[in-house]
């Protein structure tokens, strides 16, 4: 018989019946779920209330677990960046044993120059760094050095050096 039906038949009659088995299905499920005072009783409702507080336990504890390993990658980058910061330290001491030696080896360099040599020098380096050498050799080594430069340059290092010498005014 159903060979005999047109194929959009069969789709109307196999629709039919799916809604039909739809609605009888969903009118017992509806009459189970509420009891007289119009509270939802069913399984679902039940197994949700005995689950509550079990699953926001597990809830609680996936967020402690994620605070425990945030807390370790906190502790482990803390961790690395202490020993990047000694290392820095580390670095830093000895760039300034070495700048405090090359200080002093320059000074030296400059005290055992000729003075006419070494104003063409100091005339040639910033002149910040060419006062704060000069300030380093005795006066009289100065003196001559000084001398021995042209007379702009001379007055430069010199002005730069009184400023250097003259206490700050704390206004």
């Amino acid at each position: 018989m159903t060979n005999s039906l047109p194929r959009a038949g069969k789709l109307a009659l196999t629709a039919a019946l799916v809604l039909t088995g739809a609605m009888i299905g969903g009118s017992a499920a509806s009459s189970q779920a509420v009891t007289k005072n119009g509270q939802v009783t069913d399984e679902i409702s039940e197994f949700c209330a005995n689950i509550t507080d079990a699953a926001r336990d597990r809830r609680h504890a996936l967020q402690l677990q994620e605070l425990e390993g945030l807390r370790r990658d906190i502790d482990s980058r803390i961790t690395q960046l202490e020993a990047k910061r000694a290392e820095y330290e580390e670095w830093l001491k000895r760039r300034e044993e070495f700048m405090k030696s090359a200080e002093a080896g320059v000074v030296d360099i400059y005290s055992r120059m000729k003075a006419d040599a070494a104003a063409e020098r100091l005339a040639e380096v910033e002149p910040l760094l060419a006062a704060a050498i000069l300030m380093k050799l005795n006066t009289r080594q100065a003196g001559v050095i000084l001398n021995e430069m042209n007379r702009k340059a001379a007055a430069e290092l010199t002005g730069i050096m009184a400023a250097a010498a003259r206490p700050q005014d704390p206004s």
